[in-house]
């Protein structure tokens, strides 16, 4: 059976089903309708339904992608920059990558390094744009054609090292310091989303993605003049103000409106 194409707005997940194996499926009314389609043929509007339902509390939901590659804006709100040392109102993003070692899932563990590498581990929540088609040179007025969705990203770092060393990969490139998820929602506008972020059930973040100095247009162009965007990239827009320290036994839920929230438990 083969589905419509994708409506406007339709929430997309990535699950490991009882065999193991990884599925893609579409959330309708608490359940998964799954899916055959790999993710190549979801952008591309080839969905196609297998017949099985499933309860969304049933599964174990994975990252929501695959990417080649994690892309980080870093200081993209002045008043983030400010209170972690950078440089408000850039021309350009603070540019970073993370590995695709650094992801973990909605409901996952992060583990917090030995004392002896870093003793200020922060977290930072944002949006995160996943590419849906190959971008090279894209011009800012047509970047947002190759967006698929939007997600959630906890950009985990290390601040203690981030403020010695002279750029960002050992700070932010831990195994456990890419939260990702739970889902991908398309047909979203990302220039007006509510991000906030609790610590164990206190507010320590609530900023909107149009206080961004830097557009997401103009990101998405910007970074494609640079490298070759995949689809399933990840590309993570900047946290707002608020960044704390997280200890062991914390709980972290970062939500974002019309996407959901992504929770994870430091370890």
């Amino acid at each position: 059976m083969v589905m419509q194409v994708l409506q406007k707005t339709q929430t997309i997940v990535r699950y490991q089903k009882p065999n193991g194996e990884a599925s893609y499926g579409m959330v309708e009314n608490g359940e998964i309708l799954q899916l055959s389609s790999g993710f190549t043929d979801i952008v591309n509007n080839d969905l196609k339904f297998d017949g099985v339902k499933v309860n969304y509390s049933d599964v174990k939901i994975l990252e929501p992608v695959v990417p080649s590659k994690i892309v980080n804006f870093g200081w993209t709100y002045a008043e983030h920059a400010k209170e972690t040392g950078g440089t408000a109102n850039l021309k350009e993003p603070f540019l970073f990558l993370k590995p695709t070692s650094s992801m973990i899932p909605d409901q996952g563990d992060i583990i917090l390094p030995s004392s002896d590498l870093t003793k200020q581990v922060e977290l930072e929540g944002e949006v995160a744009i996943i590419i849906g088609k190959r971008a090279k040179n894209v011009k800012e007025e047509e970047a947002m054609d190759y967006v698929f969705g939007c997600t959630i990203f906890n950009d985990v770092t290390a601040r203690d090292l981030t403020k010695k060393d002279p750029q960002f990969t050992r700070g932010k490139g831990f195994d456990t310091f890419g939260p990702l998820g739970p889902c991908i929602v398309t047909g979203l506008d990302p220039t007006n989303l509510r991000i906030v972020t609790k610590l164990n059930g206190k507010v320590v973040q609530d900023g909107n993605t149009s206080q961004m100095s830097l557009s997401i247009p103009f990101l998405i162009s910007w970074i494609s003049q640079v490298m070759t965007l995949e689809p399933g990239d990840v590309l993570a827009t900047g946290s707002p103000s608020g960044s704390c320290p997280m200890k062991s036994g914390d709980t972290v839920v970062v939500e974002v409106e019309q996407i959901g929230k992504l929770c994870n438990y430091v370890k």
